[in-house]
């Protein structure tokens, strides 16, 4: 009984790591990359 206790406890401690390391991951900003376009003058 006290091994599924064990296991248990390790279970959930793994768990909430996971969910912390998610919840940090996903609160990054995606990746910002600058594009430039090139605009020719239009003559009209």
């Amino acid at each position: 009984m006290g091994r599924l206790i064990k296991y248990l406890f390790y279970l959930f401690v793994l768990a909430s790591a996971g969910v912390a390391v998610f919840a940090l991951v996903s609160d990054l900003p995606p990746p910002v990359e600058e594009i430039e376009i090139p605009v020719s003058p239009s003559t009209g």
